[in-house]
């Protein structure tokens, strides 16, 4: 024992090593959490010495414990066991932790060796991490080799040319090994390895290792090559690209496999800007067209998940003439979810198409789609029309599809329902007051009396906004008195919706629309029969007092008014009411006085 350390100080530190040899779970689970403390306490000799070997022996343990172990390792931990110039120590339980049965543990492991790699010495990577890379990357286990795809780009950049050749062998022999999981990992990390490479080492090793994984007996090693495909793209020419990868692109976008056709469209966008605009209008508009024509649903909602990204780098005439055809048969499309995503993404094409042709093309299928039976297609056309908005104009914008806006505010799904109300403001923005008045302003009292409490907030919020674009005035007149109103209503719901609206648009009005029009109905709701309406009356009392109360009216106001309601809510008989108005007349008061 160390001299230097009393009996107090080394008890917690055997009760944590005695835990990590517990047999119950969570005790091992939370020494492994505390493995730092551990370190700490033992001081940075004592730690390299004694705890790194017991936890590199400590593999053999539940999968839940060899995670925390992992992700612990990563969390600059060489700071406890002395510096950076010891960082490399810790490489040893991580290197058996990398081959271990359970996926999750290895990526953990893979993802802290990573971390400790940024902080090792070129030494240091020569001497300790390539050596464990090449006993991975060797492995009897498909296991270890699989974790030593991740491990190769993170030092590449870092070791002698003489090295970086090994690294580049190594990596191709993972890309061809026997075991699909490991080429499954190869092609994973291909990418990020191809990253770290020279132009010349891509043309010679890179594309090799790309194309025997491209052409892989097995789909799940195909679909991982598409980003792969992507980086490579980017780090070549367009003329490169065509004469080395055009095949390979034809290949991706045309696989028999629906799952990779899946990733090459979901990724179509990111290879389209790589290739050049030479191939893009060569090849990849043609490709393009085929996957949006697609035999799977899911390959179908990813190629139209790319609709805007892609013809931004088509010339308009090209998107009339190639695309747009195809975005009208899936505006038909069997699939709902496809739909969706096409109605997500189609407003997008009206800044790129232009004023007439979006009236001409597009209008038509914006109002299909605002009709269509599926909830999610009617609610993401709705969200995205303030884009249609800013290249036709609100007025064809509200001649054209406002009928259909007002249908879908009844309908019967409430987050469609929902998003309309989100909607109104920018509407009522654009349309001005007198339009906003006619064909609007009714149809946002009626949400108040909405079934769904999550419509009624929204309405009240909505009135808030309104109020914000045609001011005070206007809300006076068109709102304070239907929302007063409401407050007689036999029904509960509409007499609390009236509460919950005063304290929501109280901030926006002034003090004399509060005098004159709305505190005396919110006083007398303090008398109601219901609880939950009387303690929100406290609640919309505090808004007022707090928003008005440090002007010498509003100071008055609260004085004569508010606090004597909320005194005697303070002696309601619930227990909620008393609670809330407490709470209410101490801010209250903590506001009128100063």
């Amino acid at each position: 024992m160390d001299p230097g350390l009393g009996t107090d100080e080394i008890t917690p530190i055997a009760l944590l090593m005695d835990e990590l040899r517990s047999e119950d779970v969570q005790l091992r689970l939370n020494a492994i959490r505390r493995v730092s403390t551990i370190a700490l306490a033992l001081g940075p000799d004592r730690a390299r010495d004694e705890l790194i070997p017991f936890l590199q022996d400590s593999v053999d343990d539940e999968d839940e414990v060899l995670l925390a172990l992992a992700d612990e390792l990563g969390k600059n931990f060489e700071e406890y066991i002395g510096g950076k110039e010891y960082a490399h120590v810790l490489l040893g339980p991580l290197e058996n932790l990398s081959a271990v049965e359970e996926t999750l543990v290895r990526d953990k492991a893979a993802e802290s060796i990573t971390k400790i790699a940024a902080v090792l010495t070129p030494q240091q990577i020569e001497q300790y991490y390539i050596p464990l890379l090449n006993r991975l990357s060797h492995g009897e286990w498909f296991t270890s080799r699989t974790s030593s795809a991740a491990l190769y780009a993170p030092v590449y950049s870092k070791v002698s040319p003489t090295v970086q050749d090994e690294l580049r062998k190594g990596f191709a022999a993972l890309g061809s090994d026997d075991t699909p999981m490991v080429r499954r990992a190869a092609a994973k990390w291909l990418g990020a390895f191809a990253k770290n490479l020279s132009k010349q080492h891509i043309l010679s090793d890179g594309l090799t290792i790309y194309r025997r994984l491209q052409a892989d007996d097995q789909d799940s090693v195909r679909l991982l090559t598409v980003e792969d495909l992507v980086v490579l793209a980017q780090q070549l020419s367009p003329a490169e690209v065509k004469e080395q990868l055009l095949k390979q692109i034809r290949q991706s976008v045309s696989d028999k496999a629906w799952r990779v056709r899946y990733m090459a469209a979901s990724h179509f966008n990111a290879l389209s800007e790589a290739v050049g605009m030479e191939l893009v209008r060569e090849e990849l508009v043609n490709h393009y067209v085929q996957l949006l024509k697609d035999n799977e649903a899911e390959v179908r909602t990813a190629a139209a998940g790319q609709i805007p990204g892609f013809s931004k780098l088509l010339e308009p005439e090209v998107v009339i003439a190639r695309i747009v055809p195809f975005v009208r048969d899936l505006c038909q499309d069997s699939s709902q979810h496809v739909r969706a995503a096409l109605a997500n993404q189609i407003t997008g094409l009206a800044p790129l198409l232009g004023h007439g042709p979006t009236i001409d093309h597009l209008l038509q299928l914006f109002l299909h789609l605002l009709k269509d039976e599926f909830p999610d297609v009617r609610l993401n056309i709705i969200s995205k029309l303030e884009q249609v908005n800013e290249v036709i104009g609100i007025q064809l914008l509200a001649d054209n599809l406002l009928p259909a806006i007002v249908e879908l505010a009844e309908d019967k799904s409430w987050r469609v329902r929902q998003a309309i109300i989100e909607y109104i403001p920018l509407l009522a923005t654009q349309l001005g007051r007198a339009f906003f008045d006619e064909q609007l302003a009714n149809l946002c009292m009626s949400w108040l009396g909405d079934t769904v409490y999550s419509i009624r907030e929204a309405a009240t919020t909505n009135l808030k906004k309104l109020t914000e674009v045609f001011g005070v005035e206007w809300a006076r007149t068109q709102i304070v008195p239907k929302v007063v109103n409401m407050g007689s209503h036999p029904n509960y719901l509409y007499r609390m919706t009236t509460v919950q609206a005063i304290g929501t648009i109280a901030p926006s009005l002034n003090l004399d629309i509060i005098c004159d029009e709305i505190i005396d109905a919110l006083l007398h709701l303090a008398n109601d029969p219901i609880p939950n309406i009387r303690f929100n009356v406290a609640r919309s009392l505090e808004v007022i007092a707090t928003t008005y109360g440090e002007r010498p009216e509003g100071t008055e106001l609260a004085r004569q008014k508010i606090v004597p309601v909320l005194e005697d809510l303070k002696a309601d008989q619930d227990a909620d009411v008393r609670y809330f108005a407490t709470l209410a007349s101490q801010r209250t008061l903590a506001t009128i006085q100063g």
